[in-house]
């Protein structure tokens, strides 16, 4: 009940063959999230709130890829 938290994982493993990593941006809001395209089917899973550049910095290092390697989705 009171133990201590998880640590988070230092990767995110997916497979390049079926999922390609990308960001989705709200118009409106401004909000990003990011995540994996499926490449069959097009539809996007969230996995990541990014807040700010540090955050878009720990998903590329999680994933290997760099941020102008992310697909971005409006």
């Amino acid at each position: 009940m009171f133990g201590r938290k998880k640590k988070a994982e230092n990767s995110i493993s997916y497979d390049p063959k079926t999922q390609r990593p990308a960001m989705r941006v709200s118009i409106c809001t401004g909000e990003k999230v990011a995540g994996f395209i499926e490449n069959d089917t097009g539809r996007f899973h969230d996995m990541f709130l990014i807040h700010d550049n540090k955050d878009l910095q720990r998903f590329c290092d999680m994933t290997g890829t760099t941020p102008e390697d992310l697909e971005k989705i409006y």
